[in-house]
């Protein structure tokens, strides 16, 4: 019988306070309380936090803290990506952000999604659904990005849109639920 991280990393229904899980959310906390605390005057240490933190950091990316990470392991982060103040990565499921992203302050990438039905999510049964960002996409601030959404290279999306569905790329959308408004 798999473990409850085995079924989170393999998308499945899993109960969110295993013991084993709650140990990886202390590991990230504390590394996140670390990398938050850490000095803009010695951006080599920060750095070092980020890459024991994610599970990769590609080369001239730069996250600005504060960063709020549900276990870090599952996320990627391309090369020469910023990312700006605030960002909240709830990685249940992967979060692949790719090469020369721009990300807004108080951005959102939300995996987890919960069951309807009270009783299950009394009893803490929770699943994901991964988030990809292709390369050289814009998400302005304050962006929300749920479960299971793909964004395409290239694409613009408007300061506080929230995007519940794909888009592809070469696009800009924007507002509640995103929309394409014009494809470049």
């Amino acid at each position: 019988m798999a473990t409850q991280k085995e079924r989170m990393l393999a998308g499945e229904l899993h109960i969110a306070d295993d013991p084993e899980l709650a140990a990886d959310l202390r590991r990230a906390a504390l590394l996140s309380e670390r990398f938050n605390a850490s000095s803009a005057a010695d951006p080599g240490a920060r750095r070092d936090l980020l890459v024991e933190l994610l599970g990769e950091v590609g080369d001239g990316a730069e996250v600005r803290p504060p960063l709020h990470v549900d276990y870090g392991h599952q996320i990627t982060i391309g090369a020469g990506t910023f990312i700006n103040f605030g960002a909240v990565l709830l990685d249940v499921a992967r979060i692949a952000i790719g090469a020369d992203v721009q990300i807004g302050p108080n951005v959102q990438l939300l995996t987890p999604t919960h069951p309807v039905e009270p009783e299950a999510r009394r009893a803490k049964w929770e699943a994901a659904q991964p988030i990809t960002i292709g390369d050289n996409a814009w998400l302005g601030g304050g962006v929300i990005v749920c479960p299971g959404v793909t964004i395409g290279a290239n694409t613009v999306v408007g300061a506080g849109a929230v995007v519940t569905r794909d888009l592809p790329a070469d696009v800009v959308a924007v507002g509640n639920p995103a929309r394409v408004v014009r494809e470049m």
